[in-house]
This record gives C-alpha cells, structure tokens and sequence, in this order.
C-alpha cells in the first residue's frame, strides 16, 4: 500500500511579501509582470487571496490583471499592490521548507519551488499511530509539517494524500487555503467523479471546452465514457486520461529527474517588426539558454524549436532535428535564425503582422 502526499504552499510568491513586507499584509496583491497601466505583457505569476478574490488568477495576462484590480478599486474595494517578484527570497525560503519536508519522508520529489510530494511507509508511520490506522497516523504527520511551516515560516499549505501522487495533487487542491484532504482507496473513485473535468491534471481549458461539447462535464462523466470514445478523440492520451479519471498511476515519488527540453522565450513590450530588434533578443535567448542547457549537465541537443506569437495573439512554432548532437553556441543560434527568418518575411508572415513574443527551446538532450 502506497501512502503520497502532495503539499503545494499557499500563493508563495505573494505569501512571502506579505511575511516579510508587513505593510502588505492582508492586501491584494500581484507578483508578475509590469501592468503598466493596463498596457503590460507577460502574465500574474501568483495572486494572493485577497486579489483572488477580484478574479485575477495565476497565468492571466497581466493587462486583464489591471483591469480587474482597477474594476475593483472603482467599487471602493482596496486598491491592488503589483510587485515585480524577489525570486531569490522566494528560492531561500523554499529551500528551507523542502528540508522540513524531506526529513519525514520515505522517498521525496521537489516538484517546484512551492510543492513536493512525499511517499511514506508503514515502518515510518506505525510508531505514530494509537491503531492499525496508518492513514490517520499520515495525516498526523501532515498536521506536524503545516504546524513547523507555519511556526518556522510564518506560511500555510494546503496538503493532500492518497494513494499516488495524481490522487494527492488533486486532493491537495481541493481546500485552499491551508487545507488537509485525505483520500483512502476505498474512496478514490467516489471522491473524484464529482469534480468538474477541469480538476484532472493535463485537461486544459480547450479540453474542458471540448469535453463540454461532448456532454462531458465532471471526472465522473468521464469515468462513464467509453474508453474507445476518449481514444478517439485524444489518441493515446485517452487511454491515460480514463486511467486517471479513476485515479489509477503508477508515477513514482523521487528527485531522480532530468528536463526533457531547455527554453526561454521573451514577450516585447511593444509588439514589434524591427528584424534587428527581433534577430537581437533571439540572439540573448540563445545565450540564456544554452547556459541553462550547461548548469543542468547537459553538454548537447539535437532538436531546435523556434516559437512566434503575434500581435494578434496567433502562436506558431517550427522545429528541426539533426542527425548529429549539436553542442556550441554558434550552432544554436544558426538553427534558430533558419528556424525564425521565414517569420519576418513573406514565408509565413505574408501579412507582415507584427510580433509579440518569440521563444526558443532545445530537445533531446544528452549529456
């Protein structure tokens, strides 16, 4: 019997200004990007509760961000802090924190920098528990690691268990802020099918919009599907898709973990068609990531994907595999120019829109 839980820190980034920015405690607040007064790019990267609240979520445009907040503040609601982020505040106390949680663990996995999942074994759990009852006995130990991070940290978690990391990750979710979910196995399947679909990792908002299409509406629903349905209309993934709508994975819990791909990309603050300006920033994206490439052990790659955004928010991407592992700069920034000039003429731009964002990213990797 397998016993994961999955403990994901309540909105960290704005979670930490507001420990360690009094000022800012209780107050909406939004670390990201610029607003600019309405005119920002880039995205809210964590929203605290009291912004939450206004409707503005992780991932969403900045811009709509301010439009919210400013919508809020016009109704006498107060006003919303936006702040830049102090990622290496953030990187200490989360390092902190992970070693709180790996010292009461059997196996550990630092999922990001806000959550980990934690596997624990009967051997660790029955000297905690009063019975047989290794499930209260976890949750008790899920109490003693929110109470150190409260006490240590002065932050709360939300905390899920169940029997596989999916069932965790789920669960942790399901009462936030500072919340503890269990889920036995007995109840796994029970437990999911009234979420909405939207709740399975890996259904997206498209999916969701498509599955309502469908008539399919809750994680129950799509455990009642006919799996040969799912499959054709997700191919493959359908197959893991009914798999996990009844709550079944065999992921393990463990760090030992490599990137499949290394990439940055950039959103301008003014769209732009300047080719020098555009062939500059690639140029530094290049340089940004084969550093990363670098750092993370890796010496070569052998794909190269170049990804355009547009003004009008149309997203393209263009990729190549060599043959051969390529392993300098001067490669990397030759594959992505090929892969990015039909972007700035009449290949496929033909109607000269200008640019939002580019990106690069570098695959099969190997060391």
């Amino acid at each position: 019997m397998r016993i994961v839980m999955h403990v994901d820190m309540d909105a960290f980034f704005a979670a930490c200004e507001e420990r360690y920015n009094p000022q800012f405690r209780g107050k909406p607040i939004v670390v990201g990007a610029d607003p600019r007064g309405g005119a920002g790019r880039g995205v809210v990267a964590t929203a605290s509760y009291a912004a939450r609240k206004y409707g503005i979520k992780s991932a969403m445009p900045i811009s709509q961000a301010w439009r919210l907040a400013e919508e809020a503040r016009k109704r006498g609601e107060p006003e919303t802090i936006f702040l830049g982020g102090n990622h290496r505040l953030y990187a200490e106390v989360s390092k902190r924190i992970m070693v709180i949680l790996a010292r009461e663990a059997d196996a550990f996995e630092e999922a990001s920098i806000d959550e980990a999942y934690l596997e624990l074994k009967a051997e660790r759990l029955k000297p905690k528990a009063e019975s047989d009852d290794l499930w209260a006995a976890a949750e008790e130990v899920a109490r003693g690691l929110k109470q150190t991070i409260l006490e240590q940290e002065g932050l709360t978690c939300s905390v899920g268990i169940g029997p596989n990391k999916l069932v965790a990750k789920i669960a942790s979710d399901f009462k936030k802020p500072d919340g503890l979910t269990v889920v036995r196995p007995d109840a796994v399947e029970s437990f999911l099918a009234l979420l909405p679909s939207r709740a399975l990792p890996g259904i997206g908002p498209k999916s969701e919009v498509f599955l309502h299409q469908k008539g399919i509406r809750t994680i129950g629903d799509i455990q009642n599907a006919e799996p040969d349905k799912l499959a054709g209309w997700f191919g493959k993934w359908g197959a893991d898709i009914a798999r996990h709508a009844h709550g079944i994975s065999e992921s393990k819990v463990s760090n030992e973990w490599e990137p499949k791909s290394v990439g940055e990309q950039e959103t301008f603050a003014e769209d732009s068609s300047s080719a020098a300006f555009i062939l500059e920033r690639m140029e530094s994206l290049v340089s940004t990531v084969l550093r990363r490439l670098l750092k993370n052990g890796f010496r070569a790659f052998r794909t190269v994907v170049v990804t355009v955004r547009f003004a009008d928010f149309v997203t393209t991407s263009r990729s190549h595999t060599g043959r051969r592992p390529l392993t300098t700069k001067e490669a990397l920034h030759g594959e992505a120019l090929r892969l990015l000039l039909p972007f700035l003429d009449q290949r496929e731009n033909p109607k000269q829109k200008k640019i939002r964002l580019i990106g690069v990213r570098v695959e099969k990797l190997s060391r």
